[in-house]
């Protein structure tokens, strides 16, 4: 990658950095939120690459390389997804963002052969701060919802490492996702339990205004058999109800962790999403059952569920540390015991 200082967009985040209004450069060409709302209109498998900008973002050209090979027939090779994933990782969304419109076309098609790989980068840069947080006050929380905040703000996202303001690549991609609900809500049926999973990853970060993705997983969920999925279903219904706040909603989840029938990863799903939804003392039904059935071996099994294996931590499943972080606050941090052994 080359240094990203060379970009157009820098110029732009220098001047914030010495004081100039955000505002100043909201829906111009260097606000990707802007960039992609011009695209989505038209939409489609072959849009040329060409018709956005992507050297006025910090490694644009090479997001358009990556993109390039995972809409291309051909062996797209490991560096094309591990370029926007690495970038998101990274903290640095604004072209991965940029990308989102254009893989969607690729993970609507059953037959196309990067399909799996497009699906697994699109919800990256639809989040930002999530990697390693498992508290109740912060688990699931969307701090961008484009329906709801001004063109010109970016919330408490602040600024990513080129100093590009975090919020609006979150907003960019998100906003893309929710445009294109009904090519992605079908996977939530498809044969591959793995896409279902990682689809209802993606659709849980779709501005869910009129409920069509929250029905979906509903309607999923019901006829869902594998318990990874069931799991992945209340988790995504419980990001979403987070969003866009739903009474019936956090009962039924609550409805679903005391079910002694239900299986036992969709309970703890379930209890971790209602445990974020409502602010009141922990219930000790509820601690017994999270206590007794999120154990070691179904801790690791759960790592399969992308909300999990972002909350995880040094050593320590992300199941586990939602345990710890929502039930026993004041438990040893793994992560603060390895840190601390190294010096």
């Amino acid at each position: 990658m080359r240094d990203w200082r060379s970009d157009p967009t820098f110029a732009m985040c220098r001047e914030v950095a010495d004081g100039a209004d955000l505002a100043l450069f909201a829906g111009g060409c260097f606000d990707v939120r802007a960039v992609v709302a011009g695209i989505l209109p038209e939409l489609r498998r072959d849009l040329p690459l060409d018709a956005v900008p992507w050297g006025n973002f910090p490694h644009g050209p090479d997001v358009r390389k990556a993109v390039a090979a995972l809409r291309a027939d051909g062996e797209p090779g490991e560096d094309a997804p591990r370029v926007l994933w690495s970038l998101c990782a990274n903290d640095s969304r604004a072209a991965a963002a940029l990308a989102v419109p254009f893989l969607i076309p690729v993970v609507a098609d059953p037959d196309h052969p990067h399909r799996a790989a497009a699906l697994d980068a699109l919800p990256g840069p639809a989040r930002a701060r999530h990697l390693g947080v498992a508290s109740r006050a912060e688990f699931l929380l969307h701090r961008t919802d484009p329906a709801r905040h001004a063109p010109d703000g970016h919330d408490d996202y602040g600024y990513e490492v080129t100093a590009y303001p975090a919020g609006w690549s979150v907003a960019a991609a998100r906003t893309a996702i929710t445009a294109n609900t009904p090519a992605l809500v079908p996977l939530l049926n498809d044969p591959d339990p793995a896409v279902r999973v990682d689809a209802s990853y993606v659709l849980a970060t779709a501005a869910d205004l009129d409920r069509v993705v929250r029905t979906a997983l509903a309607g999923g969920f019901a006829a869902e058999r594998d318990p990874m999925v069931r799991a992945a279903f209340a988790l995504a219904t419980a990001e979403i109800t987070r969003a866009h706040p739903h009474p019936p909603t956090v009962a039924w989840l609550r409805e679903r962790w005391r079910d002694e029938a239900e299986v036992p990863e969709a309970r703890l799903a379930a209890a971790i999403g209602w445990l974020c939804l409502t602010d009141g003392p922990v219930p000790e039904e509820l601690r017994r059952t999270v206590d007794a059935l999120a154990d070691d071996e179904r801790a690791h099994a759960m790592e399969a569920l992308p909300w999990m294996s972002a909350a995880s931590g040094t050593g320590e499943p992300g199941l586990l540390r939602c345990r710890r972080c929502m039930l026993h606050p004041d438990g040893p941090d793994p992560e603060t015991i390895f840190w601390n052994s190294l010096f």
